[in-house]
């Protein structure tokens, strides 16, 4: 009766089913919404909701708390397996004592300044596409293009083909050793390169800035990586000596639960034995 006409006749209320409203986010507990139904469209696959406020009370923002709501109804429909999200009707049931209603339930309204809202909210938000930003253009963005190239290229490219143009902004924009520092352990951690001391070296010529602090980060990395490879491999030993224990003990007809918790070993490993 009360959903606006273009609405409803989009419904098939056949499959009308009630549903929890226990989606609710933590600091909107105290605050459920009375109703949550469901209805399939009648146009195709696709879900409506419409989410039933009883308010006794007026207040200025319901609007964005009807909104909150429904986006947590959504995410609860993908949640559920879904890939993509629902139309949510927030429908709000008044009959407090001042009437009519007083406040906008047009959620933008709750903005400062509405029409700036709209100008955002109504169109699609805006998208830095790194990936199509041509390199010359990058080049042209200040302080921020050292950053913006690297991750342009970051799982791409090998790091050392960029290495004496990374190293020319390095030394035009003069960053702190800091970020340069946090530059050099992301492209250490995320990216590639056929020869890293190579890479290392070509920044140090290039920004003789900053020459001292690279071969310093270089040394550390390189202090890391061995200790890393010493764990790994003190790990697999670790393993291979349980698994020699656990055919040992096998063969001496030990309980398998016992071998599990002298060994570690899981039922699939001790199988395979």
């Amino acid at each position: 009766m009360h959903l606006p006409p273009h609405l409803r006749e989009r419904c098939d209320f056949s499959t009308l089913t009630m549903e929890s409203g226990s989606f609710i986010e933590d600091d909107l507990r105290t605050q459920c919404p009375d109703m949550l139904y469901s209805v399939q469209t009648n146009s195709g696959k696709g879900y409506i909701y419409t989410v039933v406020e009883h308010q006794s009370r007026s207040e200025k923002l319901m609007a964005f708390r009807l909104l909150r709501y429904s986006v947590a109804a959504m995410q609860r429909h993908l949640e559920q397996g879904n890939d993509s999200l629902p139309v949510v009707i927030p429908l709000l049931f008044y009959h407090g004592t001042t009437s009519p209603y007083p406040y906008s339930t047009q959620w933008l309204d709750c903005f400062a300044d509405p029409e700036l809202a709209a100008t955002v909210y109504q169109q699609a938000f805006p998208l830095v596409d790194i990936t199509t930003i041509p390199d010359e253009e990058i080049l042209t963005h200040r302080r921020v293009a050292l950053l913006q190239l690297v991750q342009k290229h970051i799982r791409t490219r090998d790091m050392l083909e960029l290495a004496v143009e990374l190293a020319n902004l390095i030394e035009t924009w003069q960053y702190s050793k800091e970020q340069c520092r946090s530059l050099l352990y992301y492209i250490a951690q995320a990216g590639n390169t056929i020869d890293g001391e190579g890479f290392i070296r070509t920044l140090a010529e290039k920004a003789p800035t900053y020459r001292e602090d690279f071969m310093t980060i270089a040394e550390q990395l390189e202090a890391k990586g061995r200790e890393k490879g010493k764990h790994e491999g003190y790990q697999l030993g670790r393993q291979d000596a349980n698994k020699e224990l656990a055919k040992q003990l096998l063969a001496d007809g030990v309980e398998r639960r016992n071998i599990k918790r002298y060994t570690g070993l899981s039922d699939a490993e001790l199988d395979k034995l």
